[in-house]
Parts: C-alpha cells; sequence; structure tokens
C-alpha cells in the first residue's frame, strides 16, 4: 500500500479510537483482497455467518486494544 493513511495511533476520544480500530480492520481486508469484485462476492457469504460476523468483531476488538493501549486509555 503505498499511501500512509496511518500517520498515528492517537485519537481524541474512546470513539474515535473505535473508529480507527474499525478502519484498520476495514484495511486490512482491503490488503488482503485487494480486488473489489472479489470482495464483494464473498461478503454474501459471510453477512449471514454469525461466526464469521463474530470474527470480523473480534479483529476490530484487537486492533481497539492496540489503540486504547497508544492512548494511555484516554485517562490523559
Amino acid at each position: 500500500m503505498a499511501d500512509t493513511w496511518l500517520p498515528s495511533l492517537k485519537t481524541a476520544t474512546p470513539q474515535e479510537g473505535f473508529d480507527l480500530a474499525t478502519k484498520m480492520a476495514r484495511v486490512g481486508v482491503k490488503v488482503t483482497q485487494p480486488s473489489a469484485e472479489i470482495r464483494d462476492k464473498l461478503r454474501a457469504v459471510y453477512d449471514q455467518d454469525t461466526a464469521q460476523l463474530i470474527a470480523s468483531s473480534q479483529v476490530i476488538a484487537i486492533h481497539f486494544q492496540t489503540v486504547a493501549a497508544d492512548n494511555n486509555y484516554w485517562r490523559d
């Protein structure tokens, strides 16, 4: 990926941190499967699969843990 889309993990609020974690998960999928056409086809497979949806939530949660730690859990 040529563009620098993630200059920092710093966010002002936990909500912004969660939004960043969600974006990190989405970008990760795009890097793993760069074809938008294939991603669209695969969406029909996982959008009704609770196990895959939970797995997606787990990825976001892991990213959120990373962002929260980098932001000192917004204790400042």
